[in-house]
């Protein structure tokens, strides 16, 4: 019996003929080879914007895909791609006197802005454990460990827990925190820490640390006790020093993205009794966010605003990406028909709406929401083959271990 016999859209063949159309896109339009690395932005018609500046973020998705497409698939062009995202890592954005990444280059690879971004140091982190999974390079795992180091020196906050979000160069505090210009400035978020996770869950599967598993642990009871929202079940976006709530919305893409990166981590610590505890709340994460977050396409909205009360249909192509592994994880893990559905409605919307047939790879809006196709960019600072190319690979994944438990049933 095939999984695909149960999903009426979804298949394994189709979404990693998707991941491989998303790599050659990548391949095809992002490698620099007048200055090195990746080209910094490339428009929504597939046009390089070769004067743009290069940012860390960008560069260690690459460096994840590449090297996580890499070995899934056995394709030595992808670690090609990997090996180059590593490098350019290692001689660019590595700080060799101050240790972590800085965060912007120019186009020509010298330093702009060298702040360090906790975010960004996870992101780093997040690349180079796929690197070393695929090479064996110790090197690469050497230098996650530390990056974790360094977050656990200078980031946590030995008060109250969890981790601050910025630092000047050299690890000193500093006044301006955002990620970026639409953020708020608070001295933690939702987003980092989400994402730390998904970097330490990433480096202990590769590492086996136990500093790092312990690390993981404080993590999901952060996330347990401060920043998964009670009884809503969102996820507070920004908070204070002492773990006080000031957002402005609910973000439905996090919550969905979360749901399933903290049963990732919980499974990778493979402890009984964390699971127990975080099993039934990733599922009522992934039951709020399927109640209140379905648009009127099937998509899952962007955000509901506190200020005005209103539920943005907006649809963004990182949220859809990870709506379909949050709901899919939330299948396997309840057998309830509602989530497999609701997985299948957004992939596709995702094919109709943000797989550009014309240009290639995911546009940024769905087409529904666009005034124009060329609004927005294919790649740049905050776009990488990251959330799209990990949806596919991901969910096929998931679908194949479907197959094999309903192939397990039946032959008992």
């Amino acid at each position: 019996m095939k999984v695909r016999s149960a999903f009426n859209v979804l298949d394994v063949q189709a979404l990693e003929r998707e991941c491989h159309k998303i790599a050659d896109w990548w391949m095809a339009h992002s490698i620099d080879s007048l200055h090195g690395g990746f080209v910094g932005e490339i428009d929504a018609k597939s046009n390089p914007v070769i004067s743009a500046n290069k940012g860390i973020i960008l560069n260690a998705r690459i460096l994840w895909f590449f090297s996580e497409a890499a070995k899934e698939f056995k394709n030595a062009r992808y670690a090609e791609v990997a090996e180059r995202a590593y490098g350019y890592l290692m001689q660019y954005f590595d700080d060799g006197i101050h240790g972590g990444v800085c965060w912007e280059l120019d186009y020509q690879g010298q330093c702009i802005n060298s702040k360090k971004q906790s975010y960004a140091q996870a992101f780093a982190i997040y690349g180079l454990s796929a690197y070393y999974r695929l090479t064996g390079d110790k090197r690469a795992l050497a230098k996650a460990l530390h990056y974790f180091d360094l977050l656990e020196q200078h980031a946590v906050d030995l008060q109250h827990g969890g981790y601050f979000e910025a630092f000047t160069q050299d690890w000193r505090p500093v006044d301006d925190m955002r990620l970026s210009d639409k953020d708020l400035n608070y001295p933690k978020s939702m987003n980092t820490h989400l994402h730390i996770i998904e970097a330490y869950t990433a480096l202990y599967a590769v590492s086996g640390k136990p500093q790092v598993a312990a690390a993981l642990e404080s993590l999901l009871l952060v996330f347990e006790q401060h920043i998964v929202l009670k009884p809503s079940l969102h996820l507070s976006l920004f908070q204070s020093h002492d773990w006080q709530d000031c957002s402005p919305a609910f973000s439905f893409g996090h919550d969905i993205e979360c749901s399933w990166l903290l049963w990732e981590a919980v499974e990778v610590l493979n402890q009984p009794q964390i699971s127990a505890q975080f099993r039934p709340l990733v599922l009522k994460m992934a039951t709020v966010c399927l109640e209140q977050a379905i648009g009127e396409r099937g998509q899952v909205c962007d955000q509901l605003t506190f200020a005005d009360q209103k539920i943005h249909q907006d649809s963004f192509w990182w949220v859809q990406a990870e709506a379909i592994i949050g709901f899919l994880q939330a299948f396997q893990l309840s057998g309830l028909p509602k989530f497999k559905q609701a997985a299948e409605k957004v992939w596709q919307f995702t094919q109709e709406q943000h797989i550009d047939r014309e240009y290639g790879e995911w546009s940024w809006l769905a087409l529904c929401d666009q005034p124009s196709k060329d609004s927005t960019y294919k790649a740049g600072f905050w776009k990488g083959p990251y959330h799209n190319g990990r949806a596919m690979m991901v969910a096929a994944r998931l679908l194949r271990d479907m197959e094999q438990e309903i192939l397990h049933e039946m032959a008992k």
